[in-house]
């Protein structure tokens, strides 16, 4: 059953590949009814970065749906129909979102500019995918689990700063006449991540313990990283879909136990069962850890921002990991 459903979703995929393929180029490089650039992003942290680069010179739009998990994403026939429509498409890299270099590899040569954010990062290497030995077929998630491959980089911010640079160069080349003002409204924002990488490196050196017990995927390698941390986590690979086992959560329940840590982390968007289990049976705290992947419609409502993530994350961090000024 499972294996039909994957042929079908397949099939699916590829004939609104061919009819976008078969479509007419667009004429126009801007909206022709508002002037700005019409920007399609497959991640919250892209959708951020283009508002703060093109404040109202671009119509920027978020692929994932409010509240939607990255990894279990699966683009609609609409998706790639405005894709193609857009002037410029930005996505994570072929790891995060292997649906999207799909679409940009056979919308090449369309009058449409298509950005890789990750270009130039050397991405880390991870545990990669793992076959489920107990059934007879390939685990559905492998789509989704980056191939050993680390594609979370937004969450350094100094690659963060990186994939401004390419999506400030996309902007630049799609409106000429406004190339200055990106260059320097991307500039000023990057200043901005700076002072918040320092922030977070000073505050991070003064806490008690630098073991974070994290009950999500495997997302903060390059924060972790970047600010010299240990995250623990009972997942293999990057993808939220692929479970835990027992033995793993038992490990980690010990492993908490063992060092008296009072707190477990747990991610945005999904149910943090493993979090929950950990804290029932330690008494270790809750604490969210945002992956920033994609915003609640709480969050869009309130008008959430990048920068805002982050530095609830410190503070967060802060309060689990114990800060002392």
């Amino acid at each position: 059953m499972v294996k039909g459903k994957r042929i079908l979703k397949v099939f699916i995929f590829s004939l609104v590949i061919l009819l976008i393929s078969g479509c007419s180029k667009k004429i126009n490089n801007k909206d022709a009814n508002s002037g700005k650039l019409k920007i399609i992003t497959t991640l919250f942290p892209q959708y951020d970065f283009v508002k703060e680069i093109g404040k109202d010179k671009v119509d920027v739009s978020l692929l994932l749906p409010p509240g939607v998990e990255s990894h279990s994403y699966e683009p609609t026939p609409k998706d790639m129909v405005d894709i193609k429509n857009a002037d410029i498409f930005i996505y994570t890299g072929e790891y995060m979102e292997p649906w999207a270099k799909k679409i940009a590899d056979n919308i090449e040569g369309y009058d449409l500019i298509i950005t890789d954010a990750s270009e130039g990062v050397e991405l880390l290497e991870g545990h990669g995918h793992e076959e489920d030995e107990h059934e007879g077929h390939e685990n559905e998630d492998h789509a989704h689990d980056h191939s050993g491959k680390d594609p979370h980089i937004w969450l350094d911010l100094i690659y963060a700063q990186k994939m401004i640079d390419n999506i400030t160069v996309a902007l630049t080349e799609a409106d000429k006449e406004n190339k200055e003002f990106y260059i320097k409204n991307a500039e000023e924002y990057k200043k901005q991540l700076d002072l918040l990488d320092k922030e977070i490196a000073e505050a991070l050196e003064k806490v008690n313990s630098k073991k974070v017990i994290y009950g999500g995927h495997s997302a903060f390698g390059y924060f972790s990283m970047r600010y010299n941390l240990e995250f623990i986590t009972p997942y293999k690979g990057f993808s939220p879909n692929a479970e835990p086992t027992p033995k793993m959560i038992i490990e980690l329940i010990k492993n908490i136990e063992d060092a008296g840590v009072k707190s477990i982390f747990y991610e945005e968007l999904i149910d943090p069962k493993v979090a929950k289990i950990i804290s029932s049976e330690t008494g270790a705290k809750m604490i969210l850890l945002h992956g920033a992947h994609n915003l609640s419609k709480e969050e869009i409502e309130s008008d959430v921002r990048y920068i805002d993530i982050m530095k609830g994350n410190l503070e967060r961090l802060k309060e689990g990991l114990g800060y002392e000024e």
